[in-house]
């Protein structure tokens, strides 16, 4: 089944969002990592939320503030939180998927429960972003603002990302290459650190099987 193209609205404006899978049972809110990363996992995501659609499970995939489509300016982690809050419930149980350092954004939404790939910190994304300003030959003190990966990114936000922390996740899934704590680990290649936007057929399965897994015992 074909994403159909959806919209939310919050007190910022009006966000494009695709929806995926039927108009009933649970929602699944999905966040892709911010900037770059968002890039190199949207195709990966989108194959994910269709293999679930086939499980005949729903999900969005909005845009947030200053990222993807967005028309909107960059803004806080705080405002993006609240515009991914008013994305209707629709009278039906609601649960997250924050994928990287998505997991930051979906913070202060009343969701069942929160389900998180390879979640990021506020603090391990800064220090990520300024190494990767420093690979493409900075050495000086970084400007205010900072241009990452083509993105320009004032000092304060950068530094407001520090104290950021993912809400708590019921299961967390991570690569077996990650030394962080996790509920479940999978031998794939991360496909955020790819040069160029990639998908892996064999991961979204594996995911989409573990997501739905989840959801039964969330239901129970």
């Amino acid at each position: 089944m074909a994403p159909r193209i959806d919209h939310y609205d919050w007190a910022g404006g009006r966000e494009a969002m695709l929806r995926f899978g039927p108009d009933t049972g649970p929602l699944l809110v999905a966040t892709l990592p911010l900037f770059e990363e968002a890039n190199r996992t949207r195709t990966f995501t989108v194959t994910l939320l269709r293999a679930l659609a086939a499980r005949g499970i729903a999900s969005v995939l909005p845009d947030v503030p200053g990222q993807g489509e967005s028309l909107a300016p960059l803004t806080t982690l705080p405002r993006m939180a609240e515009a991914l809050a008013a994305i209707p419930a629709e009278r039906r149980p609601t649960y997250a998927i924050g994928i990287r350092s998505g997991a930051l954004l979906d913070t202060a939404a009343p969701r069942i429960a929160r389900w998180h790939f390879a979640p990021q910190t506020g603090d391990e994304l800064a220090r990520l972003l300024l190494r990767t300003w420093r690979a493409a030959g900075n050495s000086a003190p970084p400007p205010d603002p900072i241009e990452i990966a083509g993105n320009p990114i004032p000092q304060t936000l950068l530094a407001s990302f520090g104290a950021a922390q993912p809400a708590p996740a019921d299961r967390v899934v991570r690569l077996i290459t990650d030394p962080a704590e996790a509920d479940h680990k999978i031998d794939a290649a991360p496909l955020w650190r790819r040069s160029e936007p990639g998908n892996d057929l064999a991961l979204v399965e594996i995911l989409a099987d573990d997501i739905a897994a989840w959801l039964t015992r969330c239901a129970a």
